[in-house]
């Protein structure tokens, strides 16, 4: 090994997710490593030019989630362009898009402010760090082998959080997994007056770039069903889906250069495309407890944070504490896309929202469980309650008068 470093909560990828949970833990005092195969914060919503901020509310007037993933949606907006709706307290059905609690912003935008708000709590960033192997002790996740431009290195923490976004690490330890299935996508960025891709007007209003989407996925009904699916946990696979996606965009300009001239050129091409492929479900954990497709307006004891189903109006997930939490492997938790949520939970915690509120959550989790010298599992869903709590945070439906 050429360095090997120790820390009290590693986390690992720097999305949505793990920004979340590390400022969480920074915050709390705890020494914060976060390690991030790329070189921006963010994930999908940065580098993967996914540009929307979907709603906080139910789309009937009542913010439903808080916290992290509130001071986010300010954040990506901080350095323009883009609003928060005035009217979001009103509902959709009467005022349009523009009447939930989400906004579109900049990409470039909010990695300013993420690197800003990660550097402010005090967490050491390393980026362009691919985190390679788990280091196991028995049942306990000890750390993390990672390289970069420094070599091959070994991370131990007192406890690590799984923000991948595909569950790599918490899979290689041995923590059972389910895969999901992709359809080919790809969303691009062109200068303000191409023609934009219709999207579905319900999700955001239009937004200040003009983003193209191009392919097709179950829940965007707008776009038509692409002919294959895509598993994101497969090298060749995930190759196939970058090339595919951009043989979209070629045939994209190649059909409006013969229908405009080839002077459309000059005002019709791609300003930037993702650097990370845009797959929604890539694995998600086998937890202590997994949110299942249809627990949409259900009550959890136990639950950490809510999230909104971005796709329609008045449904709310309450997300349990248990699927933070893997079965097997002790001092680790999940955080974001790779939480235990099947069906339709899946898609509603993959989201933007729902990635910051489990961040946030596995935060606080693994600082609770550092201070105290013990594994996450051993925390009962209250001690992590308490501290959400301590920080305004509904928690429950009944919370917010639903």
């Amino acid at each position: 090994m050429s360095f090997e470093q120790t820390c009290d909560v590693l986390v690992l990828g720097g999305g949505v997710a793990g920004i979340a949970a590390a400022l969480e833990s920074a915050r709390a005092g705890m020494r914060t490593l976060l390690v991030e195969k790329t070189l921006l914060p963010g994930g999908l919503a940065t580098s993967g030019l996914v540009n929307g901020y979907l709603p906080l509310c139910d789309g009937c007037g009542h913010q439903v989630t808080f916290g992290i993933a509130e001071e986010f949606l300010h954040l990506s907006i901080r350095f323009g362009p883009g609003d928060v709706p005035a009217c979001w307290r009103k509902s959709p059905m009467a005022d349009g898009p523009a009447g939930r609690y989400s906004t579109p912003f900049s990409p470039a935008s909010f990695v300013l402010a993420l690197d800003e708000a990660i550097l402010g709590a005090g967490a050491e960033v390393w980026f362009d760090t691919a985190a390679c192997a788990p280091v196991l002790e028995g049942d306990r996740f000890a750390g993390v082998a990672v390289e970069n431009k420094s070599g091959r290195g070994l991370l131990r923490a007192a406890c690590t959080i799984d923000a991948t976004g595909d569950a790599d690490l918490a899979c290689r330890a041995g923590v059972p997994c389910v895969e999901g299935r992709n359809n080919l996508t790809i969303w691009a960025v062109e200068l303000p007056g191409g023609a934009a891709i219709p999207y579905p007007s319900e999700i955001l209003p239009p937004g200040p770039l003009n983003v193209v989407r191009l392919g097709g996925s179950p829940v965007d009904h707008a776009l038509p069903p692409s002919p294959s699916e895509f598993c994101g946990i497969d090298g060749r696979k995930v190759t196939e889906f970058a090339l595919e996606g951009r043989r979209l965009l070629r045939e994209r300009y190649a059909q409006e250069y013969a229908r405009a001239g080839p002077e459309a050129r000059h005002r019709l091409f791609p300003v930037t495309l993702p650097t990370i492929p845009q797959f929604r479900t890539i694995r998600h954990i086998v937890g202590r407890t997994t949110l299942p497709t249809d627990a949409a307006n259900g009550s959890h004891a136990d639950s950490i944070g809510m999230a909104a189903d971005w796709r329609r109006s008045g449904e709310v997930w309450e997300v349990p504490y248990g699927c933070l939490v893997p079965e097997t492997v002790r001092h680790l938790l999940v955080a974001g896309r790779c939480i235990a949520a099947e069906g339709n939970a899946w898609e509603v915690t993959r989201s933007i929202p729902g990635c910051a509120m489990t961040g946030q959550a596995a935060g606080i989790a693994a600082a609770l469980a550092v201070h105290r010298g013990i594994s996450p599992e051993s925390l009962s869903a209250e001690d992590v309650q308490r501290e959400l709590r301590a920080r305004r945070i509904p928690l429950h439906r009944r919370d917010v008068g639903l």
